[in-house]
């Protein structure tokens, strides 16, 4: 671990203690213009990503918390936001939390009504991460290590995760997860950030989306995949030329080239732009949370269901119900691999 820290750089700064009395971290990297990230090892949670734009203002482009107990208890919420976690071990839907693996049927936690969201009622947002290294040199990085065990939210197998978050001289934050088994399991991880370019004080009303795609996951009226690939245009969806963010979305689009970025995000009032690109299947799009009227944010934020978004880059909600979606089974003795990549640039 190298500990030099920089004037833009900390290895460690306390953020709160758990109940179980685990002392919680906030770890900053930079980079030599000015991009900086924070994250927290509870959850693996981004807390803030600060972006100067060409002329030197500076913006916090993720929603959060100023305190580990505003993270904490929002999962207290009839529908938690999930602000900047890491999701797992299964990231969406899973319909009426059941699946069959090696002929047998697991029933997993269920925490949307009859279906698993997210990872069950815990999930790896809730998770106390270890941090394995720290660098704060060119490229900074941050890793950080979960194991979570054998039978966990009814899941099978032992599985260990990594996830490490780069910070590179390009302006890109990139995200890359490895996991392993000791029995058979199914896995599916994402980052649930939620990006404002204006600033997470703001809304996404007037910033304009564009996704490199046409076709969706088709879904029930609870949002669960039926199985079939439709027309974006069918559920009045068309962000292939860059378009106003919708206000309402929850949807996941299919991604048939993982050469081409999966989602570009811009703001002519910051002049700030985001590109995502994946090596998953999938970026679920999601836009329109319930805020229930009293969810502060960081420095007394109001939060409403249109200050963030939220670019999901994933397999397909339901996929190991699905012949037909790409296999979310992890195998002992195979390693699980995702990388995304959210690349920052002025206008």
């Amino acid at each position: 671990m190298d500990n030099n820290s920089t004037a833009f750089n900390n290895v460690a700064k306390p953020f709160g203690v758990l109940p179980n009395g685990k002392q919680v971290n906030s770890y900053t990297i930079a980079n030599t213009h000015g991009i900086s990230l924070t994250v927290i090892n509870y959850g693996a949670t981004i807390t803030s990503l600060n972006v100067p734009n060409s002329k030197g203002e500076v913006y916090d482009i993720v929603l959060g918390f100023d305190t580990l107990e505003g993270y904490i208890d929002s999962y207290s919420l009839p529908s938690s936001p999930y602000f900047g976690a890491i999701m797992g071990r299964y990231a969406g839907r899973i319909k009426n939390g059941k699946f069959s693996l090696n002929g047998t049927e697991y029933t997993l936690n269920t925490n949307l009504g009859e279906h698993h969201l997210h990872g069950g009622n815990l999930g790896f947002g809730r998770a106390f991460w270890e941090v394995r290294a720290i660098e704060t040199g060119e490229n900074p990085y941050i890793k950080l290590k979960y194991v979570s065990p054998d039978g966990e939210e009814n899941f099978p197998g032992a599985l260990t995760i990594e996830v490490k978050y780069t910070l590179t001289e390009g302006n890109e934050i990139v995200v890359e997860y490895e996991a392993t088994t000791d029995k058979d399991t199914i896995i599916n991880l994402t980052q649930h950030s939620y990006f404002n370019l204006e600033g997470h004080k703001s809304n996404v009303a007037d910033q304009d989306l564009q996704l490199f795609t046409d076709s969706i996951v088709e879904t029930d009226q609870l949002n669960i995949p039926t199985g079939n690939f439709i027309e974006a245009t069918l559920k009045g969806f068309d962000f292939k030329e860059s378009a106003p963010c919708p206000g309402v979305i929850d949807t996941s689009f299919v991604l048939n080239d993982t050469d081409k970025p999966a989602a570009v995000l811009s703001s002519k009032k910051s002049g700030l732009k985001m590109t995502v690109h994946t090596n998953q299947p999938s970026v679920h799009i999601y836009v329109g949370g319930n805020c229930f009227g009293k969810l502060k944010g960081k420095e007394g934020a109001d939060y409403n269901t249109l200050s963030g978004i939220c670019f999901e880059t994933q397999n397909f909600p339901d996929a190991p119900n699905r012949s037909n979606f790409p296999s979310a089974t992890l195998r002992k003795g195979e390693k699980y691999n995702q990388k995304s990549i959210f690349k920052l640039e002025n206008l």
